[in-house]
């Protein structure tokens, strides 16, 4: 399976951006929520954000791969991922944000799963 490959580098952002939160807990005490800390509130956005976007991705894109998508494709799909969401959780994280880093990662997010879902719905019909 060839977009087993990207689940490494996808799993290491989201340990960063985990640990992060965990950080941020220890240093201010706050068990659950932000208890009112900014920087804990983004860091748990970035962290959710990630969460949110990127299993529906690489469902998508598994689905794809098994509709038949071109290797290179689904390897360019996947490492846009890669590249987009560090940069997303980077801009979310910086008080103040730069949204140069949030813009690419939500652009670069947002065409990997039209693309992918595209592609599985390509396979999808083929294989109908």
């Amino acid at each position: 399976m060839l977009i087993a490959f990207w689940t490494l580098p996808s799993t290491l952002i989201f340990l960063w951006l985990s640990f992060r939160v965990i950080r941020y807990r220890r240093a201010e005490r706050i068990p659950l929520g932000s208890g009112g800390n900014a920087a804990l509130e983004r860091a748990i956005r970035a962290h959710a954000n990630f969460g949110e976007f990127v299993p529906f991705a690489v469902v998508l894109l598994i689905l794809a791969e098994w509709g038949g998508a071109w290797p290179w494709l689904l390897h360019a799909l996947g490492a846009l991922l890669v590249l987009a969401r560090p940069s997303h959780g980077m801009g979310m994280v910086q008080d103040p944000e730069d949204y140069r880093f949030r813009v690419f990662g939500m652009a670069g997010t947002f065409s990997v799963l039209g693309i992918a879902a595209a592609l599985a719905l390509r396979g999808a019909l083929m294989r109908a």
